[in-house]
């Protein structure tokens, strides 16, 4: 069947666009007006939202305005007013949702191709929704209202309006880092032609605020959605290539890669080479952890997933923190953040969580935390990246296998002899006693890849321990 709809039956499914976490489809496919009208109208019903304001903005791609307007009016014949953003980061939703205390949406399919639009949704204060707390919810009211063929109205129609939070936005984060006493830093910003092209020169820049102590140099901060100059994918590391390049170019202190929707940032040294998200993981976390103790709180604690570096729970325990390990993705690392009251969160893959950003992530706040690390000091970051990442990672490499099973099961075998804890939190993780070594391998979800990442003492056992590992997982 086709995922939107069936010309035999005319029944709706959207389950080719409802992930786990958000909604992402193919726009004029499985994303359309149409459907974005009856996900705004089942947002409001799922959520209770009668009566009240919610706030809906969209990133630079095309159809995020008119996919706004319908997922207001939508919301609006369901009852709900409606306070329409305009162009925004995702972490600016969140800022939204948290100091207005409202649900709202935003469209945006982060770092995929121009071809695609989504939608991520957050409850009042920033809590965030997954299938587990209501996506699926709102998924199959909306494939109700599509198959009825119209969206009844619901006592009062509500008010459609529009707000700007860019300011406030700014000011906000600019409360929770000052960098006003910094040395002077030159800094290469690429935003892909992304949100951060908006968001930086608001929160970094002059446009709105004061002039901080920083050159910035653009790179890519025209807003396109056709994505002219690279995906905006920092993880990818050809996607990093213009920007490197500039930074050496320009003499830069430092160089910052954002994500389409500016909710993940990458980090680049003086020299041109990536400083790791686990680093960054730990200079952050060191931060958060003084100053959360200058404010009386005995034992931060720092959530961190199980790909960051044993680096980072080393250091939180250094510093007087409490280090939380937890599973891959965003929603579990919120959730952990809530329970825990964790002051900071930090993951491989760039997502950075604030207790003080309602336990969302937010890529610009944790850039502003590298540029105060940075300019608080005279040296260079290559060196300052150093002191946070003592051991030798292999990045992820992924293998395409079906029976991924299988594959684990042989280095299970070819390991079973060695001196090593094995633990199924997130995947396998294999764990050398003598502290020399660990590996995970996790299975994709949507994808036929068995993921690896590994770390070592030093480059020789790495390379030793990733190629045995890969080995057995690709003998099949």
């Amino acid at each position: 069947m086709d995922p939107v709809t069936s010309e035999q039956t005319e029944t709706f499914d959207l389950s080719a666009s409802f992930k786990a976490y958000d909604v992402r489809g193919i726009v004029g496919e499985s994303i359309t007006a149409e459907i974005v009208e009856a996900v705004g109208a089942a947002f409001v019903d799922v959520l209770e939202l009668e009566g009240q304001t919610i706030l809906v903005g969209g990133d630079m791609r095309p159809s995020s305005p008119e996919f706004s307007k319908a997922f207001a009016d939508g919301a609006a014949t369901r009852g709900a007013n409606v306070q329409l953003l305009g162009l925004i980061s995702t972490d600016e939703l969140y800022f939204a949702c948290g100091s207005l205390n409202a649900a709202g949406a935003t469209f945006t399919a982060s770092h995929n191709p121009a071809g695609y639009n989504g939608i991520k949704m957050s409850r009042a204060g920033a809590q965030p929704i997954s299938s587990e707390t209501g996506l699926n919810d709102i998924q199959a009211k909306a494939e109700h209202y599509l198959n009825a063929g119209s969206i009844p109205a619901r006592g009062t129609r509500g008010q459609i309006g529009v707000r700007d939070v860019l300011k406030d936005y700014s000011e906000y984060l600019r409360s929770l880092v000052d960098l006003s006493t910094s040395r002077p830093l030159k800094v290469v910003v690429d935003a892909g032609n992304g949100m951060a092209g908006l968001t930086t020169p608001a929160v970094l820049g002059d446009t709105l605020l004061p002039k901080l102590p920083f050159e910035i140099i653009p790179l890519y901060f025209e807003l396109d959605g056709s994505f002219p100059n690279h995906p905006a994918n920092p993880l990818e590391p050809e996607n990093l290539r213009d920007l490197q390049a500039a930074v050496v170019k320009h003499g830069a202190d430092i160089g910052l890669a954002f994500d389409g929707d500016a909710d993940r940032c990458f980090v680049i040294d003086e020299l041109g080479e990536p400083v790791s998200p686990s680093a960054i993981t730990g200079m952050v976390a060191r931060r958060e952890i003084a100053r959360a103790k200058a404010q009386g709180e005995q034992t931060p604690t720092v959530i961190h997933n199980l790909l960051t570096s044993r680096a980072v729970p080393e250091l939180v325990e250094h510093d007087g923190g409490r280090a939380v390990r937890t599973r891959v993705g965003h929603s579990f690392i919120k959730a952990v953040m809530a329970e825990e009251g964790a002051v900071f969160g930090g993951e491989h893959s760039a997502h950075f969580y604030f207790r003080d950003f309602w336990n969302a992530d937010t890529g610009m706040l944790a850039a502003m935390h590298v540029l105060a690390a940075l300019g608080e000091q005279d040296g260079v970051l290559s060196d300052l990246g150093r002191e946070y990442e003592p051991y030798i990672s292999s990045g992820e490499i992924n293998s395409e296998i079906e029976d991924k099973v299988g594959a684990v099961e042989r280095v299970r075998q070819d390991f079973a002899h060695e001196d090593i804890s094995i633990d199924s939190m997130d995947g396998s993780t294999f764990t050398a006693n003598d502290g020399s070594y660990w590996f995970n391998l996790r299975p994709s979800n949507t994808e036929p890849f068995l993921r690896l990442n590994a770390e070592a003492v030093d480059t020789p056992t790495m390379e030793r321990i990733r190629d045995r590992v890969l080995a057995q997982v690709r003998s099949a």
